[in-house]
């Protein structure tokens, strides 16, 4: 089981991608596994042939955790007896001769996760559904048929603090709680700002999308995630985390990007590589993550490789952002809203549209002046977009 963030000590399996023999490369998704904060696709790192599922599907289990065995190419076949026993956590249940169903081990039915979005959407109750699928799995079909069926839809009962929406929310907000808690007892942080004058940007803006198909167009919160993935190449020392008494250096530039969920919490799932992108690549990924994260399934990658994180509040009127350091990252980057503010320019006086930048950063990993280098860099890339 992956640590997929800082706040992580179990997971639950949800469904397997995967049969015993198999072959997986790497980047395949293997396994569906359920957090705190929501659905998650376990992606591998190595390549062979699947040897054997250890954990069944229902099963929450610790970080740490054996999933399942695998043969890379040429080695010898592998078999439960010989191989490590869990990293963390309690020891695991023998291994079953036959696979039960997720009802014989959590008592409830297996409901793939396209079939719990589907019975949401139309307001079907699935402990009420049969399943067709394998092990008597429910799937979108059954979803379907059972709310053809039903003459009367039953109402669904008035939220209460016992609902899984709830219940979810309420642990949603104990991880965030705990991640919180111990960064700003373990990190020393130190806050810098600035207000950027984000006129060039905005003309630029308008006239690139008056080219552009609406579906293409640009936010100017592209350019800002471009900027801040440029100017941290500048200054390498706010990318990256803080393990083990010392700065790990990214093995990229991956952006977290703070999103709210429609449900309560928060989640920071990372772009990769976005300073190697174009911004039409850094737009269509970024409404992705934002879509895929507010629909409940995010990619282990997007979770865990952050290496520093952007929150941007301006479409909730906030002007200035203190944001907390999501550890072990060493550094988070606010935005606020768009202003008109008096500023001055070669001795004239005017508006211009103003944006507030911000950094919270480690004092461990940098200091003030590696940090006042950054911003300066974020002000000076947003003054030449089309470079962008």
């Amino acid at each position: 089981m992956p640590s997929l963030g800082a706040d992580m000590e179990a997971g639950t399996i949800v469904e397997w991608r995967v049969h015993p023999g198999d072959r997986v490369k790497r980047g395949d998704v293997i396994v569906m596994v359920e957090t705190e904060k929501g659905l998650v696709e376990v992606e591998i790192w190595d390549e062979g042939v699947v040897e054997q599922i250890v954990t069944l599907e229902g099963q929450k289990v610790p970080v740490g955790t054996v999933l399942a065995l695998l043969r890379t190419d040429g080695a010898p076949p592998v078999t439960a007896a010989s191989f490590p026993a869990p990293l963390t956590g309690p020891a695991r249940p023998a291994l079953p001769q036959a696979t039960p169903t997720v009802a014989q081990v959590t008592g409830r039915p297996r409901v793939s996760p396209v079939a719990r979005r589907r019975a949401e959407e139309l307001g079907v109750d699935v402990a009420n559904v049969t399943g067709t699928g394998e092990h008597g799995a429910i799937t979108k079909q059954d979803v379907e048929r059972a709310a053809a069926g039903a003459a009367v839809p039953t109402p669904p009962a008035p939220p209460t603090a016992a609902t899984p929406i709830a219940e979810r929310h309420a642990a949603m907000r104990k991880v965030i709680a705990a991640a919180m808690a111990r960064s700003k007892r373990e990190i020393p942080h130190y806050y810098l700002g600035t207000h950027i004058d984000m006129s060039r940007a905005t003309q630029w803006l308008v006239a690139e999308n008056l080219k552009r198909s609406v579906p293409d167009r640009l936010l100017y919160s592209a350019l800002l995630i471009k900027a801040v993935a440029l100017a941290v190449r500048e200054v390498p020392e706010l990318n990256g985390y803080w393990v083990a008494g010392a700065f790990k250096p990214g093995d990229g530039v991956h952006i977290g990007i703070a999103i709210s969920l429609r449900q309560g919490g928060l989640v920071a799932p990372a772009i990769h590589d976005v300073d190697t992108l174009a911004l039409n690549d850094v737009m269509r990924r970024m409404l992705d993550l934002v879509q895929r994260a507010r629909t409940g399934v995010l990619r282990s990658s997007e979770i865990a490789d952050a290496t520093i994180t952007v929150t941007n509040l301006g479409e909730q009127g906030v002007e200035t952002v203190f944001g907390v350091i999501y550890p072990p990252q060493v550094a988070l980057v606010g935005f606020g809203k768009l202003t008109e503010q008096p500023w001055a320019v070669g001795g004239l006086l005017g508006t211009r549209p103003v944006i507030a930048a911000t950094l919270s950063a480690d004092h461990r990993a940098s200091d003030g002046h590696r940090g006042g280098r950054f911003l300066s860099a974020i002000d000076r890339l947003l003054q030449a977009p089309e470079q962008l």
